[in-house]
């Protein structure tokens, strides 16, 4: 079986900035109450462009980072709980606006953890040998499934894209990845689709009527800051490491309380969990690319650094990957 490395990272937000103070205009809240909860300062809003608008930006800053032409690749995945449509699938539109001719295409939703499920799916893909060029991209727009009237959850969300190109390699770019699931508490954080309305189905079947984002944030905080640690645990324990071999951990961009208490679990220095929700929120599926190009872009990883991300999210999953920065 062949390596997998990640050749190139990309990432796209909307260019609408709203801060907390925006949101205390039409919510009851503020800039303390977001701040001192999450450590989210502001995010960023759509003003139009859809999810697959989001991801083909972000898909081409990975690819022209990778030096490699939408003609090259071989299978587009996206990670997404808000597709355009339910069908063509948010990655058949990706596949059309780059020009990815001969590129496979599907969406994956595993929520906030969906870009790790995606590597682990487009890894499998590369080592046996079907393909050799794989694009996985989280992309979100929250705020079409966000209540803007709930002030508990609609201050937390922000839309944006992240990618990454996944390509064949001699050397090992991609190592340990593991990917689980509790399906039992997945009411703690839902968002409906339609409902059953059918001339068969009876009268009084129950639905919410709406799909917005409902979430019990006392029950979602004690699964991630439980799974978080031990995700990043069992990783090191594959990978035969300890947190000092870890140049950086790049965890879900949920809430800075959540990393902090997962870096404290693993006695583990706060500076290796690299933070940028403070600008955009949590952007599901989106936030871990979006933070690793960040990292990138900066020019903080060097050839041969060793990198956890970690997330978790509605179904409820979670997941980690162990990766060999490889330039």
């Amino acid at each position: 079986m062949g390596e997998v490395y990640i050749s190139g990272t990309g990432r796209y937000v909307p260019e609408n900035i709203v801060t907390n103070d925006d949101l205390a205009k039409i919510v009851d809240t503020s800039d303390e109450w977001i701040s001192s909860r999450s450590g989210i300062k502001e995010r960023r809003i759509t003003s139009g462009e859809n999810t697959s608008d989001l991801a083909v930006k972000a898909a081409k800053n990975a690819l022209e980072n990778a030096g490699v032409s939408a003609e090259k690749v071989d299978l587009i995945i996206v990670a997404t709980v808000t597709p355009d449509m339910f069908t063509p699938a948010t990655a058949c539109l990706v596949q059309s606006k780059l020009g990815a001719k001969k590129a496979a295409a599907f969406d994956i939703n595993a929520a906030c953890t969906g870009f790790i499920y995606g590597i682990s799916v487009g890894t499998q893909f590369i080592k046996t040998g079907v393909y050799n060029h794989v694009l996985v991209i989280g992309a979100e727009t929250l705020s079409k499934i966000v209540n803007w009237q709930d002030r508990s959850t609609c201050v937390l969300f922000g839309d944006g894209a992240g990618a990454v190109l996944l390509s064949s390699s001699k050397v090992r770019g991609v190592g340990s990845i593991l990917i689980a699931a509790d399906g039992e508490k997945g009411e703690v954080l839902q968002s409906h689709a339609l409902p059953i309305n059918n001339p068969y189905a009876p009268d009084n079947i129950e639905h919410p009527g709406h799909n917005h984002i409902v979430m019990d944030g006392r029950e979602v905080f004690k699964f991630a800051t439980s799974v978080m640690a031990e995700s990043v645990e069992e990783i090191l324990k594959r990978e035969n490491l300890t947190m000092d071999d870890i140049q950086y951990v790049i965890p879900h961009q949920a809430n800075v309380r959540i990393i902090d208490y997962a870096a404290k679990k693993l006695s583990a220095d706060p500076s290796k969990f690299y933070v940028n929700l403070d600008k955009y929120g949590n952007t599901s599926s989106a936030s871990i690319p979006i933070a690793l190009d960040e990292i990138n872009r900066k020019g903080l990883l060097s050839n041969g650094d060793k990198l956890i991300i970690v997330g978790f999210g509605g179904g409820l999953t979670n997941g980690a990957a162990f990766l060999q920065w490889q330039k």
